[in-house]
């Protein structure tokens, strides 16, 4: 499945047990593109109730994380289209926490869990060359957002592995790149556990969002396009120190195949 460029090998939960296949070898193996089937990351998907649907999701370097806003995407389309749940609004468990999911409009939508740690200036990680401003957002997993005046002028691969491995970020990073005005905005990412460019990263973008609003910006509602060109929009309601995130995006099921025996 691909969530605007975002791709992702999907195991279905009818086609039989799976455990032995959540090794990180295998998982980094299945993702290396040109040997492998080629992704992002691995989602596994299993029925955890009448309304409630499992999700557990690897990067491509095997690493297990706790969320991945585009892979939750795919998984809310998925889930609905094999019949795991019925059509509606359902829950999707995933690590970082419980989401309300649904199809909205012909796309699926997640509502993510509340957004508690932002900070709006994160200059102390060191601005670099032209960048406006630099922020932090936990969602579910850590986030470096920087404005900057052309997406194209940028050396992504320098700069976000350097950002990715600062040594003040615990747990490292991903790092988005931003860049826009007038309600028009686009972003790049450099994505930890695949170590380079994705061309999309949902929580990136709510990320994204977030430090928009956080710097007046933008408002409730932003479209941000991805570098395949689709959109993601971010919509947010703040309470007290809190921003509440719904995302809304493309998850497309580009074909269905069985797994043959990985060198």
């Amino acid at each position: 499945m691909t969530g605007s460029g975002n791709d992702f090998v999907i195991f279905d939960p009818g086609a039989g047990s799976y455990e032995h296949l959540e090794d990180p070898g295998f998982i980094t193996t299945l993702c290396r593109r040109g040997v492998g089937v080629g992704a992002d990351g691995v989602v596994f998907l299993e029925a955890s109730g009448d309304r409630s649907v499992r999700m557990r999701y690897y990067n491509a370097d095997g690493s297990r994380a706790s969320l991945c806003g585009n892979a939750s995407l795919c998984s809310t389309r998925l889930a609905i289209e094999i019949g795991l749940v019925p059509d509606g609004e359902f829950t999707l468990e995933t690590d970082a926490g419980n989401l309300r999911a649904r199809m909205t409009s012909g796309l699926p939508e997640i509502d993510l869990e509340p957004v508690d740690v932002v900070r709006p200036d994160a200059t102390e990680l060191g601005r670099s060359g032209a960048e406006k401003r630099l922020g932090f957002a936990l969602v579910g997993v850590p986030h470096v957002v920087i404005q900057v005046p052309d997406l194209e002028q940028i050396d992504l691969p320098a700069r976000g592995s350097s950002l990715r491995r600062h040594p003040t970020l615990k747990d490292g990073a991903n790092v988005n790149f931003l860049a826009g005005g007038g309600g028009h905005w686009a972003y790049r990412t450099y994505e930890r556990g695949v170590e380079g460019e994705t061309l999309a990263c949902g929580t990136g973008a709510v990320a994204a969002a977030i430090m928009l609003a956080a710097w007046g910006e933008s408002g409730p509602e932003t479209r941000l396009q991805t570098r395949s060109g689709k959109p993601l929009t971010v919509k947010l309601r703040q309470a007290g120190n809190q921003w509440f995130p719904s995302l809304r995006g493309e998850g497309r099921i580009v074909f269905k195949g069985t797994l043959g025996e990985l060198a």
